[in-house]
């Protein structure tokens, strides 16, 4: 198994992995140039991060995405999406590729990996195994327009 740094060169390998995962077990509609766009904004921000994971015969497995960004006193990681291929998932696969991740930002310079989950049993148990906790001092706000 190997896990590298992701490229925008990489986006055509995960587009489908993406696509599968949102739209057949997350109820989405992406399509696979809303995907792209979506994956290319996240790889191409300030200061992105982001992991590849693929099989030793090179089959994408799964991949993380996110940025750094800077704070008056330290620096954090904002993960925004970690995918792994459904037919791979609960095999260990997220944990690793979680626990490298936060391997590699620590090494750079990161204090803290920040996150925004769904508020659903999977991604609790999920999130909580890595010790992942709800954040006391930061409520998300959203407002829709009409």
């Amino acid at each position: 198994m190997l896990i590298e740094v992701m490229k925008t060169e990489d986006i055509d390998l995960v587009i489908p992995l993406y696509i599968d995962y949102y739209n057949n077990h997350e109820d989405s509609c992406w399509t696979e140039l809303t995907a792209k766009k979506r994956i290319h904004q996240v790889l191409t921000i300030d200061n992105a991060y982001s992991l590849i994971m693929k099989d030793d015969d090179g089959t994408v497995l799964g991949f993380v995405m996110g940025y750094f960004k800077q704070y008056d006193d330290i620096l954090g990681y904002t993960l925004e999406e970690i995918i792994i291929a459904y037919e791979y998932q609960n095999k260990g696969l997220g944990s690793k590729l979680l626990s490298a991740l936060e391997t590699k930002v620590k090494e750079i310079g990161a204090s803290c990996i920040e996150l925004q989950a769904v508020n659903d049993e999977l991604h609790e148990r999920y999130y909580g195994k890595a010790g992942y906790r709800d954040a006391k001092n930061f409520v998300m706000k959203v407002k829709w327009f009409e």
